[in-house]
Formats: structure tokens, C-alpha cells, sequence
């Protein structure tokens, strides 16, 4: 692996300018391309096998009128007056919209009697002839363009429904690019140089344009998440500043050693390249591995992530060096920042000196306070994670400045929480159980179950042979209330009967992401797992380190059920209610979290195992590997947690969690995790964390990753049968 890298960053740096070239025509014909064919973004919310997927199909087979998507237009009026005073108004934007491209049907609020009790609150009832996923974004914005006008006649006017909350746009904050503005001055303090500090942060934007560009263009081939490019960029801006982050430092710190800039960069691709183009892999299979819950919208989101990925990686082996060859001198001297301190001398610093080094031996002296004290502190944050309580965000989660909140807010005001969470129970009259005249006894049978609220009159379709009875429960669609609501009628019906709608479809998911979980996640261990043995030829580092990823990921859970579900600090992030965590979460936030510390364990380890080989010292390569590598990889943990801190701000629940989630995970990993357990484990071990079975070490395919030493470190000793692949 390390020559691969030495080839393809030496091949970029003999060549900077046609390497450049490349990139700049990738983007000019990537960019243009998505802006031209490039698809729209749909979440499928589709659990396969379900029974809300069968009544869905049986529907779309045999009756699409009942199957098509819904929205609804809300009309309000202040405390005091009622809506039919404004009856004109309101019945000219039905007319308006009944002429909106795909809509099948429009309900009259005066005629079909949709007005609240008090008469303030009216709704009209769309009905689209294309399931609520086909509905188009223009479709959304001409009913939004028809009920405009009804707001200049002092009427409050929203859009709502099933169609409206699956199909809106995902804003974002802005403050984003505010969390590129400080990962600057991060890596300006980390560098002491702008110009250098510039390099990572312009390879995470290319990376990350390609990336999104090359998604826009997945979403024109299958169905893309609408919240796949948003996390997609939230992880690209991280890893993609940290791999270059990674491999300039190991340059300087060749060059500093008194290595020429070719040979510096160089080795410092053979070795920092190497770790990247691994790291990088160990994301990519973290994330693929999302295919396996067999849900096409976390497919979608595992890859469009591992597109992004790809690219920060393409970009730190191969723009990365192209850049750095034109920067010549620049790369080690550099403008530096008036008044910043920074250290000047051409010598490495010894890494006795740091207080890495000295905090590292202090901790192995003492190992097992600080493992316990650590571990304690990482269980203590992931108690309230025993107390999660999953659900799919609705529209009552969303910022109240989408038209699609405030429709929820005022239709809950006006019918009650239930009316945001209708159901379908679908009938199929072909199949053994109830005919055309137990549908009433049927009716009246549901209309019993607790936690029902209403049903409406069956919808046969034009060959008779299935029924629909439109039905409301008591109360709002993420409430666990709904999903028992749900189960109890599914006991109560025949087997050819059954119950969908958006609320039963996510419910369903979220019942699946719970089953899926131990599955997914023991098959991600199982492979980081391997992949670590087979890199560092050792069964206690890879086993030490899933057990320490699931402490962290345990602890970043419970920070996220405190804030969200308990309401703790929720004001420091801007939430003024509780909710539930989002079903798909966990999932997700496992499989992102497990690849980027997996980074972290490779950048450190790869230095300790160097260490070890030179010294066979357990005790000091652990010291000297944090010595070297405690700056850079707590810059890089400074970063990724500012860039997932900056996507907290964003309106939606579903990345508002994964920000602060993810950011709670990396401070915790790069703090507790790396400074405080590893070196306390590693101290515990002593030489049997490097110890692999004969049988296996036999057996084992070796990965020729070998790490290049700086020049101030002497040649390693030849490598014992257990320790022949390494990475730096």
C-alpha cells in the first residue's frame, strides 16, 4: 500500500500542473453535468416486506387513485373571526389549484365541511394521481404560487400533508461556512502559516463539489435521501480536511528533520498516503455497510457518503502533492501570522519534551486509576442512552419556518394531533378473510380500537375488489401512543386487511432500523476488526479498539437522548421542545462515528507500532507515538468537531442529532479515548498487545504497508514474524 501511494503522490508532484488540469476538468464536467441531468432528491420510506409496503403495491395495482400522494392547504384566521368571511378568497385558490399539473382532486372546505369547531381553521384536501415520492418540487411551488394571493386578503395560508413534508427542500443554516471560517484559524494556530492552512480547507471544497455533483447525478440513476447530501458534506468537510491535515504534517515533519521537499513528501505520502488511502477505505466499508438494513433511503445515504469520502481521499493522494510541489519552501516557512507563536527551528522537537510524552508515562505508571476513571466517565454519559426512544420525525419536528410546520401546528390546533396521522386500512376482497358486507361490522370493529379518533366513509375501487377506510387515531404521528394505536388494530383485523398510510410506513421503518441494529452493528465490528489484525498483526489492538469505538459511540448516544429527548441544554442548541431521536440515527451515527475513529486509531497506532519495532519498548512507544502525533490528531478532532458543531444549527432534527452527536463522539475519542484509555491499556498489555498466534500470523494475508521513519528516528531493527505490516 505504501508504494502505491509513493507512486501516485510522487507521479502528481512531477506533474502538478496536468494534475491540477484534471481536477478542474473533472469539476467543469461534473458540476455542469448534475445542473443538467441530474435527478432530484426523494426519500423512500419504504420498508421492504412490510405491511404497509404490500398495501401500498396493492393499492398502486388495483386502485392508484387511493394510492397517489396527498396534500393539504390550510387556511386561518385570527382569535375571533371565522373563515368563511373570506369564502371567496379561499375557493378561488381551489380553483387555482385544482389546476396545478398532476392533481387529481380538490375538496371545497365550505362544501365537504373541513372547518374547525370554532370556524377559524379550514382545510382543502389535495389529491395527486402519482404516489406522495413522484410529486415534484414544481408541483409543491405551484400550490404554493395559488394560495399565495389568499394571504393578501388577511388570511393565513399554509401547505401540509404527506406529499409536501416528504418532498421539501432540507435549508440549510449558513452556518456552515462559518465552521470552515474557524477550522481555518485552527489549522492558522496549527501551522502558523495561512498559506499552508488554506491547502486542507481548498481540498475539502473540491472534494466535497465533486462529491455532491457526482450525487446529484446518482439521484438521475435511483432514488437519493434528501438528507444524503447534507450528511454526505458534513462528513466530506470533516475527512476531507483531516487527511490533508494528516499528510502536511508529516511532510513538515520530514522537512523539519532535514529531508529535501521532494523526499519529504515522499515519504510523507508513502507513509501518512498509505494510512489515509486506509483510513479512508475503513469509511467507505463503514458506510456501504448501511446497505445491509435494507432500506433504500440509508442506502442512498451510505452511498452518496462513500462517494464523497472517495474524493477527499483521490484529492490528499493526488491534488495534495501536486500543490505541495508548487509550494516548494513555502510548505515548512511560509508567511507566518504576526504576534502567533510559533516554533521556528529547523530541528524536530524531542518528543520527550512534550507534555504528550510526559502525560502518556504518567498514565502507564498508573494504569489502572485512569482506565477506570476514564471508563467511568464514558459509561456515566451513555446511561440515558438505556432510555432511548426512536420515531421518525414529522413534520411537527421541522423548523417552525417551514409552510409544512406551521400546516402541522394548525391543523393539530384545529382537529386535533391525530389529524397529522392518518392511516389506511386496506381491505383486499379477493383474498379469504372479510367480504364487501363485513366491511361495516369491520368499521365499527376499528372505530372501538383505543387511541382511534375517527373513520371516514370506504373508498371502493372501480372493480370492487378493495376497500379503503380512511382513519384517524388520538394522537401525533412520532407518538409512541400511534404505534401502539397501530399494533392493535393490526390484532384486530383479517389477514386480508391491512393498515397503511405515512404514519404506519414510518412506523414500520423504525420497527426495522431496531431489528437490523445488532445485526449491522456486529457485522461493522467483525470487519474493522479484521481489517486491524491484519494491518498491525495483532488480536488485542483491533479487540481494544471496538470496545473503546462502542464506549464513545455509548456516550455520544446518551449526550443526544439527554439534549433531545430529555430537554437537557436544549436551549444552548436552539430546541424548544423535546422529540423523540430520530429512528434512522442510530444506524446512521454508528456507521459514520466507527469510520472516522477507526482514522484516529490508525494515525496513532501506526506510530506506536513504529515505535515499538524501533525501541520494543511498550511503555515509551506509546509515550513517543502520542509525542508525535498528539498535535495533529487533537487538531483534527478540533476540526471535525467544529465542522459537525456548525450543522447543529441546521433546521432539520435528523442532521441537527447527527451534528451534535458526532461532534460529542470525536471530542470524546480524541480526549478520553486516545490521551487517557489507550495508553493505559497499551501500558496494561505491555507486550502482548502486539502479540498474534503463530497459526494465524501463517495464514493471514500480510498487507506491505510499511511505515518510512522520519529522519530523526533511527532505522527500525529487522521486523519480527509478528510485526511486518505497519502504517503511519
Amino acid at each position: 500500500m505504501n508504494r502505491l501511494t509513493r507512486r501516485i503522490g510522487d507521479a502528481s508532484a512531477r506533474r502538478p500542473w496536468v494534475t491540477i488540469a484534471a481536477w478542474v476538468a473533472a469539476l467543469a464536467l461534473v458540476l455542469p453535468l448534475a445542473g443538467l441531468v441530474g435527478g432530484s432528491f426523494v426519500d423512500d420510506l419504504v420498508a421492504p416486506g412490510s405491511q404497509s409496503e404490500k398495501a401500498m403495491e396493492l393499492l398502486e395495482e388495483r386502485f392508484p387513485e387511493a394510492s397517489g400522494g396527498s396534500a393539504v392547504a390550510v387556511f386561518a384566521v385570527p382569535e375571533g373571526e371565522r373563515i368563511d368571511r373570506h369564502r371567496p378568497a379561499v375557493e378561488a385558490a381551489v380553483d387555482r389549484i385544482a389546476e396545478v399539473a398532476h392533481v387529481a382532486t380538490v375538496t371545497d372546505p365550505f362544501a365537504t365541511g373541513t372547518i374547525s369547531p370554532d370556524g377559524r381553521i379550514g382545510f382543502v384536501q389535495v389529491a395527486f394521481d402519482v404516489p406522495p415520492m413522484e410529486v415534484r418540487p414544481e408541483q409543491i411551488d405551484a400550490l404554493g404560487d395559488a394560495i399565495e394571493p389568499v394571504r393578501g386578503d388577511g388570511v393565513v395560508a399554509e401547505l401540509g400533508g404527506d406529499a409536501v413534508f416528504i418532498n421539501a427542500e432540507t435549508p440549510t443554516s449558513g452556518a456552515e461556512a462559518a465552521g470552515l471560517l474557524t477550522a481555518l484559524v485552527i489549522l492558522v494556530v496549527a501551522f502558523g502559516t495561512i498559506v499552508v492552512a488554506l491547502v486542507p480547507i481548498a481540498l475539502a471544497l473540491v472534494a466535497v463539489a465533486a462529491g455532491l455533483g457526482s450525487i446529484v447525478l446518482l439521484a438521475h440513476a435511483t432514488d437519493v435521501s434528501t438528507a444524503a447530501p447534507t450528511i454526505g458534506a458534513m462528513i466530506g468537510f470533516g475527512v476531507g480536511i483531516d487527511y490533508a491535515l494528516f499528510i502536511v504534517a508529516r511532510c513538515r515533519e520530514n522537512r523539519a528533520a532535514g529531508q529535501d521537499n521532494s523526499t519529504a513528501l515522499s515519504n510523507a505520502m508513502s507513509s501518512s498516503g498509505a494510512a489515509v488511502l486506509f483510513a479512508g477505505g475503513t469509511v467507505v466499508v463503514a458506510m456501504s455497510a448501511l446497505a445491509l438494513t435494507g432500506l433504500g433511503f440509508l442506502t442512498s445515504i451510505g452511498l452518496s457518503t462513500s462517494l464523497i469520502v472517495l474524493f477527499a481521499v483521490a484529492t490528499a493522494l493526488t491534488l495534495l502533492p501536486a500543490l505541495l510541489s508548487l509550494m516548494g519552501d513555502r510548505i515548512h516557512k511560509g508567511r507566518r501570522l504576526r504576534g502567533l507563536r510559533t516554533r521556528r527551528s529547523k530541528k524536530p522537537e524531542d518528543p520527550e519534551k512534550t507534555a504528550w510524552w510526559r502525560f502518556a508515562h504518567r498514565v502507564s505508571g498508573r494504569p489502572w486509576p485512569y482506565l477506570l476513571a476514564g471508563s467511568a466517565v464514558l459509561l456515566a454519559l451513555a446511561i440515558p442512552a438505556l432510555r432511548m426512544e426512536t420515531g421518525f420525525p414529522d413534520a411537527g419536528n421541522d423548523a417552525t419556518g417551514t409552510t409544512h410546520r406551521r400546516a402541522y401546528d394548525l391543523l393539530a390546533e384545529g382537529f386535533g394531533p391525530g389529524f397529522n396521522a392518518p392511516l389506511l386500512i386496506v381491505a383486499d376482497l379477493r383474498s379469504a378473510g372479510v367480504d364487501a358486507e363485513g366491511i361495516p361490522e369491520l368499521s365499527r370493529r376499528i372505530a372501538d380500537v383505543p387511541g382511534i379518533a375517527s373513520l371516514g366513509e370506504p373508498r371502493v375501487s372501480a372493480a370492487g375488489d378493495t376497500v379503503v377506510l380512511p382513519t384517524l387515531p388520538t394522537t401525533a404521528p412520532a407518538d409512541a401512543a400511534t404505534s401502539d394505536t397501530l399494533e392493535r388494530v393490526r390484532d384486530i383485523v383479517p389477514g386480508n386487511v391491512a393498515v397503511s398510510g405515512l404514519t404506519a410506513m414510518t412506523d414500520d421503518l423504525t420497527r426495522q432500523l431496531a431489528d437490523t441494529l445488532p445485526v449491522f452493528i456486529a457485522a461493522i465490528i467483525v470487519v474493522s476488526f479484521l481489517l486491524l489484525m491484519l494491518v498491525f498483526r495483532s488480536v488485542a489492538v483491533p479487540l481494544k479498539a471496538a470496545v473503546m469505538n462502542l464506549l464513545s459511540i455509548g456516550s455520544a448516544y446518551g449526550v443526544v437522548v439527554a439534549v433531545f429527548q430529555w430537554g437537557w441544554l436544549g436551549g444552548l442548541f436552539n430546541l424548544h421542545e423535546t422529540m423523540l431521536i430520530a429512528s434512522p440515527l442510530p444506524t446512521i451515527f454508528f456507521a459514520v462515528l466507527f469510520g472516522l475513529s477507526m482514522d484516529y486509531e490508525v494515525f496513532l497506532l501506526s506510530r506506536v507500532r513504529e515505535e515499538y519495532d524501533a525501541t520494543g519498548d511498550p511503555t515509551e512507544s506509546v509515550a513517543r507515538g502520542m509525542a508525535v502525533t498528539g498535535r495533529v490528531i487533537t487538531s483534527a478532532a478540533l476540526i471535525m468537531t467544529v465542522v459537525f458543531l456548525s450543522f447543529v444549527a441546521n433546521p432539520s432534527p435528523l442532521v441537527k442529532m447527527m451534528g451534535l452527536g458526532l461532534a460529542t463522539a470525536i471530542v470524546l475519542d480524541a480526549t478520553i479515548v486516545r490521551m487517557v484509555l489507550v495508553p493505559a491499556a497499551m501500558a496494561l498489555l505491555g507486550r502482548a498487545a502486539w502479540w498474534l498466534p503463530r497459526p494465524l500470523d501463517r495464514r493471514l494475508p500480510r498487507v506491505a504497508v510499511e511505515s518510512v521513519a522520519s529522519a530523526d528516528v533511527p532505522p527500525p531493527p529487522e521486523p519480527t514474524p509478528a510485526s511486518t505490516a505497519r502504517i503511519s
